[in-house]
């Protein structure tokens, strides 16, 4: 499927921004960032969640601390990406992996923002969006550093097991196939 404008006016923004040139695990952050974006399209998620996917890391995140646009920029993101993707950024930007990941898939547990400290519950489409993006940015990083799927794999199974009731039957496939016992060492 070729790409669509948008996907093209987002990659040329994250290119200004740098994404091509910061090192991240697999290459490039911009690699990292498209791959996230294909498996998400693999798994069937909408435009805005792929759009979502590519831009994940715009505002730096819990586990990857560096900012390609501070948050005074975020209208210049959705002007590119959509208000709606562009809020799947601010929001998996702003998860406390700590505080949120633990109640994720808990109905009426509060999402706290690492940002302002303020807390919000997410409604459940807005969770499975979080989950889904979660999944697809982490089984990025195992399926391409046999270390970091030795280390964090059993952790990450865990996660994604108890966001279960949250992820699509594609993803929670991918997620068994990188992640489960099953999976062979390469």
């Amino acid at each position: 499927m070729p790409p669509t404008p948008v996907h093209t006016q987002a990659v040329t923004l994250l290119r200004d921004l740098g994404a091509d040139r910061l090192p991240h695990p697999g290459g490039t952050l911009l690699a990292h960032l498209d791959r996230v974006r294909e498996r998400l399209a693999g798994w069937g998620a909408r435009p805005a969640l792929q759009l979502a996917g590519l831009c994940h890391a715009a505002y730096g995140t819990d586990g990857f601390p560096t900012a390609l646009l501070s948050l005074d920029r975020r209208p210049e993101l959705a002007a590119v990406i959509g208000p709606e993707a562009e809020g799947l950024v601010y929001l998996y930007a702003s998860c406390d992996r700590a505080a949120d990941y633990p109640g994720l898939a808990t109905p009426g547990s509060l999402f706290t923002d690492r940002f302002t400290g303020g807390t919000l519950d997410p409604p459940t489409p807005l969770r499975r969006d979080f989950a889904e993006l979660t999944a697809a940015n982490e089984l990025d990083l195992a399926h391409r550093d046999r270390d970091f799927r030795a280390r964090w794999g059993p952790e990450l199974l865990g996660l994604f097991t108890r966001f279960r009731p949250l992820l699509s039957d594609p993803a929670w496939q991918d997620c068994r196939a990188t992640l489960g016992s099953g999976r062979h060492r390469s």
